[in-house]
């Protein structure tokens, strides 16, 4: 391999190890559907998943799929990469997301699709699903007619 294909070597993105309690999040995320932990007890929604449920102690738990809408809660710019793969991407928001299934549940992502300047703490967010790398799909999250804004 000459240095040339080296430096166009695609880089992944870190791969997560899914477990027996974040695999369904996971699968879902690949046929580009958001699935969220829920207590069959009690309604509620889990997230980061948990063998037991936190509201009523149940263990009937399964994932359920969610609509992506969501609120932005909390935002951060990162201006270093932590791997190679972010390299091109700084800087880029990262942020806590509330879902709007449930009050208080809470999902940590990246966001897409707008600048620092563009985003207000309470806004509409969407979810959006970045096909990373093979068998890898992330969801994102983005301002609410994001897409519409972006086109000509």
């Amino acid at each position: 391999m000459t240095t040339d294909d080296r430096a166009a070597a695609v880089v992944e993105p870190p791969r997560p190890a899914p477990d027996k309690l974040t695999e369904p999040l996971w699968q879902g995320l690949a046929q580009h559907k958001l699935l969220i932990q829920r207590c069959n007890a009690c309604g509620h929604y889990i997230h980061w998943p948990k063998p037991v449920c936190r509201f009523c102690l149940g263990m009937d738990l399964a994932p359920a799929e969610v609509s992506g809408r969501a609120t932005l809660y909390s935002y951060t710019v990162v201006n270093q990469a932590f791997h190679p793969y972010y390299v091109d991407k700084v800087p880029y928001l990262l942020a806590t997301v509330e879902l709007a299934e449930q009050p208080k549940l809470m999902f940590f992502t990246r966001l897409t699709d707008c600048s620092e300047e563009s985003i207000e703490i309470g806004m509409e967010m969407e979810v959006v699903y970045e096909d990373a790398a093979p068998g890898l799909t992330l969801p994102l999250f983005r301002p609410v007619g994001a897409a519409a804004r972006s086109k000509p």
